[in-house]
């Protein structure tokens, strides 16, 4: 997953009109509201907004001609293929109208540029796993968790053996499996937490 790499701001004028931007990671529904609260000013003329969270996205034009505000900072979100982010941009009027075309051009350029301003980083998805092993495994276990930068939360004993509980990035989790499979005989079990 890309998203920003960090919150970012920026203003921009144009024909008087002050747009201020702000981007920020939300990993949440209860995220986007409070940084949609912590960043609007209830003083701007407007204060139009855009999210995407996994598969879903909103966006609002709050007062702006129908999607000449939200609609264009939810595309330069989706222009950079990012996700987990939210940008709001406040607009102060300056007195001269901007045209359907401009506000456009003003919402997403505004964006965009305060998105460009937060940078990008790539997130890998991560899973926990619980590994159960016989006691003569527990040294190949621990092998294959280095080999695939699992990082170990807990383990336990039981009768018959070991259960550990790990974090792994979810696109190693099939290496684990395949490394533990060639080197236990398929004796050890690997099954994703719910």
């Amino acid at each position: 997953m890309r998203t920003v790499a960090g919150p970012a701001s920026l203003e921009i004028e144009i024909k008087r009109s002050r747009f201020i931007a702000h981007a920020a990671r939300v990993d949440s529904l209860e995220e986007t509201l409070a940084f949609y609260q912590s960043v609007s000013d209830l003083s701007a003329t407007h204060n139009c907004w855009a999210w995407r969270l996994d598969h879903l996205h909103r966006f609002n034009d709050d007062g702006e001609p129908a999607s000449s505000a939200g609609r264009p900072i939810l595309s330069a979100i989706e222009g950079k293929g990012l996700d987990h982010v939210m940008v709001v941009v406040t607009r102060h009027f300056g007195g001269t109208k901007l045209g359907i075309g401009g506000l456009v051009r003003a919402y997403s350029g505004s964006a965009a540029r305060c998105l460009d301003q937060a940078g990008v980083i790539e997130v890998q998805a991560r899973v926990e796993c619980a590994i159960e092993a016989g006691f003569g495994w527990t040294g190949q276990v621990y092998a294959a968790l280095e080999a695939c930068s699992a990082e170990k939360l807990a383990e336990h004993y039981t009768d018959g053996g070991i259960v550990i509980h790990v974090d792994i990035a979810e696109m190693r989790v099939q290496q684990l499996e395949s490394v533990l499979r060639e080197t236990t005989r398929g004796e050890v079990t690997v099954r994703l937490s719910s």
